[in-house]
């Protein structure tokens, strides 16, 4: 019979880890530690207090493309998966974006360009300052609301499909500031570090990406969910 999803709960963690080294950031996320040896995924997460069915459901939906969700098929927690973006947005907010920041000045003052490193930092430091004005809208207001949620308490002013139609993509102006370096930026001495932080600056670009599809394809189905449920007085 045809597994229904590319890793199960008696997946070895470390295989995925080394099948999809990407899942990396979502063990991380989960607030899973290395050193699991050879245990399963079940064993991995129930050993460090994690929901391993969620675990899963992110993992299998970032490893498959997996962009549809199921009541019926879908078995995760809530609380668990909000954890999740909640750590993911402490990593974007405190540790990546601010790394990337130093390596991009690093490799921008050796190449003498003040003008269009002076555009290009400036440039990054809106767009940082955007991905903390979404991201602590989220955890300020979206956050606390499904929490509310949670505790049986509907809000008659909003809900998750208010969110949703303005859940914007915040990947964008990576890739604007990427084409300003590719494209504009001249060859120097700091070639190796320019093309380091480039890197940097598209795997940032395709993380942002898939944690928002997170969110829109499961997070936002699933907490459209528990509304009906509640207004249906289940």
């Amino acid at each position: 019979m045809e597994r229904p999803h590319k890793y199960g709960a008696d997946d070895r963690m470390s295989d995925l880890i080394c099948t999809d080294y990407p899942l990396l950031m979502v063990m991380s996320r989960f607030g899973l530690s290395l050193g699991f040896g050879d245990k399963t995924v079940r064993e991995a997460c129930q050993a460090q207090g994690v929901d391993y069915r969620t675990f899963l459901a992110v993992a299998n939906f970032i490893a498959e493309d997996q962009y549809t969700y199921s009541e019926d098929d879908t078995d995760f927690s809530l609380p668990a998966l909000m954890d999740y973006l909640k750590r993911a947005h402490t990593y974007f907010l405190d540790f990546n974006l601010p790394a990337i920041r130093r390596k991009l000045i690093e490799a921008l003052d050796y190449a003498g360009e003040a003008d269009l490193s002076y555009l290009i930092m400036r440039f990054y430091d809106e767009y940082a300052k955007e991905v903390r004005r979404h991201m602590e809208y989220e955890n300020e207001a979206v956050f606390t609301y499904v929490e509310g949620l949670m505790q049986g308490r509907l809000d008659e002013h909003y809900d998750i499909a208010t969110f949703a139609s303005k859940h914007n993509q915040i990947d964008a102006k990576l890739k604007e500031l990427k084409n300003i370096i590719i494209k504009y930026y001249p060859a120097g001495q700091c070639n190796n570090l320019l093309n380091a932080v480039l890197f940097d600056i598209f795997n940032c670009e395709q993380d942002l990406a898939s944690h928002c599809q997170v969110e829109d394809y499961l997070f936002v189905p699933a907490v459209a969910a528990v509304e009906r449920r509640l207004r249906n007085g289940q």
